[in-house]
């Protein structure tokens, strides 16, 4: 049987360029990997959508390359924070809660935690940000083109998309194909990878509009304003969401519908209805920009690849936007994938290499779809305090709103109910361990046989920087020469790094024996790295002359306490361990 060839030939296809797809391309040309990026769209993303961007995903962002350009381009954290409740923007505030970050104490976290800083940066300017810097490292971009089928075999993956200007088919013959083709994922349907939870549990409607509400925002900036009103409490959000997009004159309203009744007519006239009830302003000027309806869904990939197929993104795991996780998740997924394609397809680690991408990403990927969902049912007491959960008229609703300003004990203990719920919301809106505490457990990472000793405080909250293997590096401010850098600015780049102090010199010559590329960190006195706040001694859980064998996504994948015994004792130490991270065991 005669072989029909491809029409295109590339190392990596990636279906869908939203933050999963961009994130790869970005990680895999900035490692010199072939790829191409197919579309079915004409551009890219012309909606806000995602747009909270935690610290994890910064550090990804600055590694390759981009951060300063998105913290130009974003909402600064401290316009982010004011998380208000209230009836409406023009009518009465029933409490607010410090949020992203912007809580003193959270704050203080926040800055011991990372070198970088949260922002919000909305999908339609994050898309441009990755793709442009992926294309000018040599991603190649096709718009306007359809994922239709694939087919695998030992050697690769061939594709088949269809050139909607065209209107005809072609073939791209991959090595490896990604699909982050979001939360209707073909790829991950045709690749039948397994899944858990469920799909369409709520409706929700985002409306888009302009309009210049800072007399109402200004005063108290923050990315989101909920509007407890009556009608509100339909869909999944729990509430009517007034959402900043650009401070103060864009705009995004989330406001649920009935999804077993069906999504309404998304009129102009409709839309700018909602806009009003939530303003609660009918003399400003509104402009309507776009309308679309959505599903919130609970569900997550239990596998995220098959054979040569992996899925990244809302492709594997589905949720509300509570907690602002979607494209950070999406984004990490993609950035933990694409050390482990360029390594397996320059011959330095066995494929086995890859199976460590669904045993590292898909416990985060059901944690966050819980975490986001679970979100939506802790608004329920802010109801609750004011008796707006059972079935009443407007008019009682209001006058439920209205009894927490009598001079009762009644009242007085609405009030703190009130005040409870509200600030049980840091779960949603301050939860930096969520964002910052992923631990990894796969052949990719080698034990150093201690207990997992766990967390102090609540781990979804706080923050609890370890060097263990399986944690992210702590972040330090060390020095070189005249500059202050980070700890995590002395790794990635895609490539592992050995770090380690005075008396770890048999290290530093075992991890130049490797075969892998393995850059050294030597911090101490005297040394190309100095630690004049002591910060580094504290954190790094390791004597001077031990050593953390660091991956290229910052995560620490070999840990040795104490200095080795001799030059030969660390070379056989570090060799067995590398080849265990790679596959080769």
């Amino acid at each position: 049987m005669q072989t029909v060839e491809p029409d295109v030939v590339t190392d990596v296809l990636i279906v869908g360029s939203g933050p999963a797809g961009g994130a790869a391309a970005l990680a895999l040309s900035s490692y010199g990997v072939p790829n191409i990026v197919v579309t079915r769209y004409a551009s890219l993303a012309d909606t806000p959508r995602a747009h909270i961007t935690n610290q994890r995903t910064m550090e990804v962002l600055r590694d390759l390359g981009v951060e300063d350009e998105v913290v130009a381009k974003a909402t600064p954290q401290q316009l982010m924070g004011n998380t208000t409740f209230c009836t409406s923007l023009a009518g009465e505030e029933l409490g607010r809660v410090r949020s992203w970050g912007n809580d003193p104490l959270v704050q203080a976290a926040h800055e011991l935690a990372s070198p970088t800083r949260m922002c919000d940066m909305p999908q339609h300017l994050m898309e441009p940000v990755l793709m442009d810097a992926a294309v000018s490292r040599g991603t190649n971009l096709r718009f306007s083109t359809v994922y239709k089928s694939f087919v695998q075999d030992d050697s690769g993956v061939t594709v088949t998309v269809e050139d909607r200007l065209r209107g005809d088919e072609y073939t791209i013959r991959a090595k490896y194909l990604i699909g982050a083709d979001g939360g209707r994922s073909q790829v991950a349907e045709d690749a039948g990878l397994p899944m858990g939870g469920q799909m369409g549990v709520a409706g929700s409607i985002n409306i888009v509009f302009d309009a210049d509400l800072s007399k109402y925002t200004a005063h108290r900036p923050s990315t989101l304003y909920w509007v407890l009103a009556p009608g509100a409490t339909v869909g999944g959000i729990g509430a009517g969401l007034v959402r900043c997009v650009r401070p103060w004159n864009e705009w995004l309203i989330v406001w649920g519908y009935d999804v077993n009744a069906g999504a309404p007519d998304l009129t102009t006239a409709y839309a700018e209805s909602v806009v009003r009830r939530l303003v609660g302003d009918d003399d400003i000027p509104v402009t309507i920009k776009s309308s679309s309806a959505w599903t919130v869904n609970e569900m997550y990939a239990e596998t995220y690849s098959a054979g040569r197929v992996f899925c990244a993104g809302d492709a594997t795991h589905r949720h509300p936007p509570s907690n602002g996780l979607g494209s950070n998740t999406s984004i990490q997924d993609s950035y933990n994938l694409a050390w482990k394609l360029k390594l397996v397809l320059d011959g330095t680690a066995s494929p086995k290499l890859l199976d460590t991408y669904t045993a590292e990403r898909a416990p985060i990927g059901r944690q966050i779809v819980t975490r986001a969902n679970k979100s939506i049912g802790e608004t329920a007491p802010v109801f609750e305090a004011l008796d707006g959960l059972s079935p009443q008229t407007p008019e009682q609703l209001w006058a439920n709103i209205a009894a927490r300003k009598e001079d009762t004990e009644a009242a007085e203990k609405q009030r703190a109910r009130l005040r409870e719920a509200i600030a049980f919301k840091a779960y949603e809106f301050n939860a930096h361990g969520v964002d910052l505490n992923q631990r990894y457990t796969s052949t990719g990472i080698v034990p150093d046989g201690t207990d997992d000793p766990g967390f102090d405080r609540d781990p979804e909250l706080h923050h609890q920087p370890s060097s263990r293997p399986g944690a992210r590096l702590p972040h330090a401010w060390i020095t070189s020469g005249t500059r202050t850098l980070s700890t995590l600015d002395t790794v990635g780049q895609g490539r592992f790094t050995l770090i380690t102090g005075i008396g770890g010199t048999d290290w530093v010559r075992a991890a130049d024996a490797q075969d892998l590329e393995i850059a050294t960190v030597v911090i101490g006195p005297g040394q190309e790295y100095e630690d004049p706040y002591g910060d580094w001694a504290r954190l790094s859980e390791v004597a001077d002359g031990g050593a953390l064998l660091v991956r290229p996504d910052g995560y620490v994948a070999f840990r040795h306490a104490t200095a080795a015994a001799s030059g030969a004792d660390a070379e056989h130490t570090l060799t067995e361990a590398v080849r265990r991270i790679l596959g080769h065991a």
